[in-house]
């Protein structure tokens, strides 16, 4: 296993060193700072009146905007009461008097300091569910859960440091996408579930089908000729950078998503190859290659359809559209923006269901490995005793 682990892992670690972005800000973050201007920050306010007036089309459909009095709750302007205007779809979610607000301040607007509407405080209820999220875990799956917790926080270090930074750059999107893949399952699954063969077992069949990920989505993007410009948030990208590589994004989107579902099929299929071996050791590799198969299968069959239902939630809304448009079903699902869910979807598929027998193989092969390294070195103590009585 260290013969297949440490070059790759000696790899991802120079591949971090070489593709860590500098401190330089790339164009897309220097053209990113004009859209706003020079010193804005985001203080809180809590609403202390709200006046509302009709805003809406005399011929169209009727509408309601407000002018809200704020308290400004942080920042230089704390304690200073300020006038909001708020739109009409603002108003309609419910604005009420001691709600709090995130708002925009512009310094350097003439007249002083201004404010905007910017966005709905959201603090209370997201930290309380990652409290609760937090407990829940710690409760149920005790200090292997709270180590998974914190491979989470790794994880999100490496996409925020290097993976999201390095997709702004001129260096490969799939290349930056797989070495940060790479290394957060190299420490997740480590930290979660401990150094052992079974861990081991779960990696390989990760990495393996990260590469798989990797190399069908580069065939598929290449070929089914996706550019990536199919979103509002792509299009503004374009925007900052249009010298970014959209088709390399669309598959770092591919790599990246299918993070989760295989590190969740890979530590299954070892935890029941290691499971069936400690109940019964005599089993040979073809047995437990079989009987942990059956249970691959049963795993493979949900997981697909958690893999689809979960790219069709995320995709809701351009479904909705498509159900609006008089077009036909084919044309539909081949266009350029449905076309990314689909190859997407496909792509995550193919890897996670040929994941599966590669992870059963592998630990078959390890568990029994186990086996015959114990037999030898237990031969051995019985032949060093024999030795040492025979003197």
């Amino acid at each position: 296993m260290l013969l297949l682990l440490v070059p790759v892992g000696l790899a991802t670690v120079i591949g971090l060193f070489v593709l860590w972005p500098g401190g330089e800000p790339t164009r897309a973050q220097e053209v990113a700072a004009t859209y706003l201007p020079p010193g804005t920050t985001y203080p809180d306010g809590r609403v202390v009146s709200v006046e509302t007036f009709d805003c809406g089309d005399p011929e169209g459909v009727p509408a309601d905007c407000a002018r809200a009095v704020v308290e400004i709750l942080d920042g230089e302007g704390e304690g200073d009461y300020q006038q909001v205007e708020l739109q009409s779809d603002v108003v309609a979610s419910g604005v009420e008097e001691g709600d709090t607000l995130v708002l925009t301040r512009d310094p350097a607007a003439e007249g002083g300091p201004s404010y905007q509407f910017y966005d709905y405080q959201r603090d209370a209820p997201i930290i309380t569910l990652a409290v609760a999220f937090a407990l829940v875990v710690g409760l149920v799956a005790r200090w292997r859960g709270l180590a998974s917790l914190v491979g989470l926080a790794f994880a999100f270090f490496v996409l925020l440091q290097f993976v999201l930074p390095g997709l702004l750059t001129y260096d490969s999107p799939a290349l930056v996408s797989l070495v940060g893949s790479a290394a957060i399952m190299f420490v997740v699954l480590y930290l979660a579930h401990g150094f052992s063969a079974r861990t081991t077992t779960a990696l390989v069949g990760t990495l393996f089908g990260l590469s798989l990920v990797a190399v069908l989505g580069s065939v598929a993007v290449a070929t089914a000729r996706l550019t990536g410009l199919t979103s509002e948030e792509t299009t503004t990208l374009n925007n900052f950078d249009p010298t970014l590589d959209f088709s390399g994004l669309v598959l770092a989107g591919i790599v990246v998503a299918g993070l989760g579902v295989l590190n969740d099929v890979t530590i299954t299929q070892a935890s029941a190859i290691w499971q069936l071996h400690e109940v019964d050791p005599s089993m040979t590799w073809k047995e437990l290659y079989t009987r942990g198969m059956a249970v691959g299968r049963d795993h493979i069959a949900s997981t697909v359809y958690t893999i689809v239902f979960a790219y069709a939630g995320a995709a809701l809304p351009l479904l909705l559209l498509f159900e609006l448009y008089d077009q036909p079903g084919w044309v539909v699902l081949t266009s350029s923006a449905m076309a990314e869910e689909v190859i997407r979807t496909l792509v995550g598929a193919i890897a996670l269901v040929l994941a599966v027998p590669v992870t059963t193989a592998a630990g078959a092969f390890f568990a029994k490995a186990a086996d015959t390294e114990a037999g030898a070195a237990t031969e051995r103590r019985v032949t060093a005793l024999r030795t040492r009585f025979a003197r």
